[in-house]
């Protein structure tokens, strides 16, 4: 077989195939800005949001009207005053606490604001799926910039546990301009539409069928469905143009475990360096053996985990596998200058991803999370510089302290898994974790 024969470009997949694959779909061709902290985040999403023509879409588990994020509030009112159609989804946990004062914000303001899954009372959480939130963080404008990462709406100083902090959290998002974009505004499309029909889906529906023209009326309701036509994806990276990247999603339809078939695939292809930063880290079986492996093999695993820990089972969770890890080789450290929220990691020279998920049972089993994936060594380096930085400034776990097993880090590891097990249960997750 010659050589022109064996890197040939595959041919593209269909347009409308993006959401239906478990796999991430990658395209070339594109822009790939890191950016660092709403500091970061917020003035260049202000600057996308002003320059609007026709739609704004936005996404996110937590938005807070305080601080530096009353500049994106105050775009988007704009952007809607002189005509954008501008759409904001948010989940209805997250934001809970600040929906009475923004519903009439956005409404006076001709924002259209969607809740996905409104917790609207006690009896709220014994609605099926409620366990199930929206933990993405997504803004496309105009289809032709979007942004992504792990970056809720709210000002980095200021945290909902434990008030207002002198540093702030380190966290990250990416810009992206050119073909990524387009899945990015799908996702953001369909969970909008999700959210905004809720419980009046069935009524639509009924209307549907009672109307006198109901192929005009199911015509109008197909086109608030209607996504946005991705361009050149394929499964391959290796024949695209620079800038490489796929846009991948967790869900709990076709795309349940692309996440984290992304992450273990990456690890277990790793020749030299795993970097991982995660706040919330309490990995399933396969993903614990991939690091095991990898750093068995020679490839130097390091893990930036949780070290000024804002709920206290989270760190018990990730505390208890340390000794597992510990012992085949993996480096952990643990953040203190501030508390931690970025969801990131860089293997080898050429594999990083940004985005909302968590290394933990909610984000990989329950929640619906959206991350970038990108193959490319300039970007690559840049994550990999700010995660150095990152952990010169943490301390690291002495591995001399590891004991492959005790009483006691058993006792713990079975409560842990325990809880894990149960909570999955309620949530209606079955299997093996």
């Amino acid at each position: 077989m010659s050589r022109r024969h064996r890197h040939r470009a595959e041919p593209a997949l269909p347009d409308d195939l993006w959401s239906t694959l478990p796999r991430a779909l990658f395209c070339g061709d594109n822009q790939v800005e890191l950016l660092s902290g709403g500091d970061q985040l917020f003035p260049a999403m202000v600057r996308a949001i002003d320059a609007a023509r026709h739609e704004v879409w936005l996404a996110t588990y937590i938005y807070q009207h305080e601080g530096s994020v009353t500049a994106v509030t105050q775009a988007l009112l704009a952007a809607a005053a002189r005509g954008v159609a501008v759409r904001v989804v948010l989940d209805g946990f997250g934001s809970r606490a600040f929906l009475p004062q923004l519903q009439p914000l956005f409404e006076d303001g001709g924002v259209d604001l969607a809740v996905f899954r409104p917790i609207t009372s006690w009896w709220s959480w014994f609605q099926p799926g409620q366990l199930r939130r929206l933990h993405q963080k997504l803004c496309v404008v105009d289809g032709e910039v979007g942004f992504v990462g792990g970056i809720n709406q709210i000002d980095d100083r200021i945290d909902l546990v434990h008030g207002a902090t002198e540093q702030p959290r380190l966290d990250f998002a990416v810009q992206l301009r050119g073909p990524v974009v387009a899945p990015v505004e799908q996702a953001i499309r369909a969970v909008w539409t999700r959210a905004d029909l809720g419980q009046d889906f069935r009524e639509e529906m009924v209307a549907l069928a009672r109307s006198a023209e109901p192929i005009a009326r199911a015509k109008r309701l197909m086109r608030r469905l209607r996504m946005p036509r991705a361009r050149g994806l394929q499964l391959s990276p290796d024949a695209l143009p620079p800038v490489r990247a796929a846009f991948v999603l967790r869900d709990n339809l076709r795309q349940r475990r692309t996440i984290e078939r992304s992450y273990i695939d990456a690890i277990r292809s790793a020749r030299e360096r795993v970097d991982l930063i995660s706040p919330y880290f309490y990995p399933g079986r396969p993903f614990r053996r991939a690091l095991r492996d990898a750093a068995d093999r020679g490839v130097a695993v390091r893990l930036l985990l949780q070290g000024k820990l804002d709920y206290r089972i989270a760190g018990l969770a990730a505390r208890v596998l340390y000794d597992e890890l510990l012992v085949h080789g993996v480096r952990i450290h643990e953040y203190t200058p501030a508390y931690l929220h970025a969801k990131v990691a860089v293997i080898d020279g050429d594999w990083a991803t940004v985005g909302s998920s968590n290394i933990d049972p909610l984000s990989l089993l329950l929640n619906l999370e959206a991350n970038v994936i990108v193959r490319d060594e300039g970007f690559a380096r840049s994550l990999a510089g700010r995660f150095d930085a990152a952990v010169a400034q943490s301390r690291e776990i002495d591995p001399k302290l590891a004991h492959p097993r005790t009483l006691a880090g058993t006792l713990r590891r079975g409560f842990v898994a325990w809880c894990a097990h149960v909570y999955l249960r309620i949530a209606g997750q079955t299997g093996r974790y």
